[in-house]
């Protein structure tokens, strides 16, 4: 893939940008200032295949650490650059940079207070003020940096801007990018160009529009500075990878992107794998043709609004198991099924499935379903296409896109053809990948669709079970930001400021609230994004201090310094007092 052509910047021995390929990156989760663990931490990442390795320096005590950790990796033969992890605190920045390869500053907390979200007026007059006083405390930062030809990232996450910026630009990709131009000028001033961006975000969505729009800024002011690809807080499991895969993978398709982290609530090495498989697939793709959006798009019979699934039944058994869902009215229950043919054997379940409300889309004639074909029909059809070509005269219903080639190009292709009309698209994508590469390629090719609204469904094909199929299906809805089908987690992945056993309250947590399907829960290691990230959350369990808790209904906190004993159950009891709780009945598959 030809990415966009960024500069050059040295991490250590490590180049990014320019001609360089994709970097992986990652960070450690243990407390900075044991060495040791530390420093086995960073080699166990560089021998899984990582390339920076970032950890967390909160005050002095963790920047004078960086040294001893420098030089015990350097002792046992590691040279993967460090990078130091800067929030609140810029003396630690400066004392860290003497030791690490990189300093990471949020410029929304570097120099701002945490945010209030209140509404503050500033005048022209005052915000001049507020941008020297950036300039102020970050030009030394800047300064020696250049001088130990150190590197820098201003990575901006959605979830830490400051009240100032909210206030000016907006709670949105436009203040996310002007967060960071405002300390990227600084360094501008004082002539220091080994910086790199990032946009970070828990939402996808938000995140892909904040690095276009960082992108489409910096080409207009002849900038190239690297990009490093994120969505923080994704989660864990295949949720995590889908997020990550959404986010990286549109971006990486449209030749954006020179290092990538894929963020998850694991332990740092298993972040390594899915960065490989999502920059495998990368390097493969051809960019993306520009995209083409229609004003609107009608609501047929048989689609969901919010984003349909539509599920091929081989058999009898796989269509006995979505009658079953459809009985119980579960919230993953395919909105339409495609079947060759209604033969004897099925006909029974089709009839059922039609009772229940299920659309039934067929190959061959039959009565109440929709018929499905490569030709024009005189009756109400469904067209099946696999070329991105003109509709024909007799438009159909709706339209199946089955392409042969790269789903995402094909797709822009096909929008474009037909953007006159207002014809719902499902597109049907077949998978004979790895059951590993499955959800970071459907992630990455589906959900570049998803995110744009080019297509209004999707019907996964290929090898993988058809219940897995299903799953995945309404999983990719959920993270495109299309449809909710089951209980909404933003984790993060852990560091050395992280208060609890990260992993192990998000599982308990997951445990008690998983049947509360349209509830989101953000799960805070620290205070460091919780209340900005907790804005896209109904509720958030953030540690505020060792052995203690603080609960949040969006970005406000209802109760502080719970103790971790009794946090599981408070949380609870806040669900119920919001009215967003039930008791669960059944397991939804």
């Amino acid at each position: 893939m030809e990415r966009w052509k960024t500069r050059e910047v040295m991490v250590g021995s490590v180049g990014v940008g320019g001609d360089n390929p994709v970097r992986i990156q990652s960070m450690t989760t243990s407390d900075t200032r044991d060495v040791r663990a530390t420093a086995d931490q960073v080699m166990r990442l560089a021998d899984a295949g990582c390339e920076i390795v970032r950890v967390t320096v909160q005050g002095k005590k963790e920047a004078e650490s960086c040294e001893a950790i420098k030089e015990d990796l350097l002792a046992r033969g590691y040279t993967i650059p460090l990078v130091a992890d800067i929030h609140f605190y810029p003396p630690a920045a400066m004392l860290a940079a003497q030791y690490v390869d990189k300093i990471r500053i949020n410029p929304g907390n570097f120099v701002d207070r945490r945010a209030s979200f209140q509404v503050f007026e500033y005048d022209d007059a005052a915000y001049a003020l507020e941008l020297e006083k950036i300039e102020e405390q970050f030009a030394p930062l800047v300064q020696l940096c250049k001088r130990l030809k150190r590197a820098m990232r201003i990575g901006t996450n959605h979830g830490s801007l400051s009240d100032r910026i909210m206030n000016r630009y907006g709670d949105n990709p436009r203040g996310m990018c002007e967060s960071a131009f405002e300390f990227a000028r600084v360094c501008r001033k004082y002539d220091y160009h080994d910086f790199v961006f990032s946009m970070k975000s828990s939402n996808p969505v938000v995140m892909i529009e904040a690095y276009r729009l960082l992108v489409d800024e910096m080409k207009k002011m002849g900038w190239n500075y690297p990009l490093h690809l994120g969505v923080t807080e994704a989660g864990e499991g295949e949720d995590g990878r889908i997020k990550s895969a959404i986010g990286i993978g549109t971006l990486l398709h449209e030749g954006l992107g020179d290092t990538v982290r894929v963020s998850l609530t694991e332990d740092p090495w298993s972040e390594i794998d899915p960065c490989k498989r999502l920059v495998r697939w990368a390097e493969k793709q051809q960019v993306l043709p520009p995209i083409v959006l229609r004003e609107k798009v009608a609501l047929k019979e048989g689609l969901h609004p919010q984003g349909t699934v539509l599920l091929k039944g081989e058999s009898l058994e796989e269509l006995e198991g979505v009658l079953k869902l459809a009985q119980k009215k579960a919230k993953d229950t395919p909105d339409c099924v495609w079947v060759e043919e209604v033969s004897e054997e099925i006909e029974p379940v089709i009839k059922d499935l039609i009772e229940a409300g299920v659309g039934i889309l067929s190959q061959t004639p039959y009565p109440k379903a929709l018929p499905l074909s490569k030709e024009p029909l005189d009756i109400p059809y469904v067209l099946w296409m696999q070329e991105p070509t003109s509709l024909p005269e007799k438009r159909p219903e709706w339209i199946v896109f089955q392409p042969k080639g790269s789903f995402a190009a094909q797709t822009r292709a096909l929008v474009s053809a037909v953007k006159e009309s207002d014809l719902p698209i499902v597109l049907a994508a077949s998978y004979s990948c790895e059951a590993e590469d499955l959800c970071i390629h459907a992630g990455a090719e589906i959900g570049a669709c998803l995110i744009d609204k080019l297509v209004q469904g999707i019907c996964l094909l290929g090898i993988a079970p058809v219940d897995q199929r299903r799953q995945l299906s309404f999983n990719l809805l959920q993270a495109a930001r299309m449809r909710t089908s089951k209980t909404e987690y933003i984790s993060c992945p852990g560091c050395g400021r992280t208060l609890f056993d990260l992993q192990e309250v998000s599982r308990r947590i997951r445990g008690k609230t998983a049947h509360l399907p349209g509830v989101k829960i953000a799960v805070m290691g620290c205070i460091v994004n919780g209340p900005g990230e907790m804005a896209d959350a109904d509720f958030g369990y953030v540690g505020s201090k060792t052995g203690k808790v603080d609960l949040y209904v969006g970005k406000e906190c209802f109760e502080k310094n719970i103790d971790f004993a009794d946090a599981d159950e408070r949380l609870i009891q806040l669900i119920k007092d919001h009215g967003k709780w039930k008791e669960p009945e059944y397991h939804e598959t």
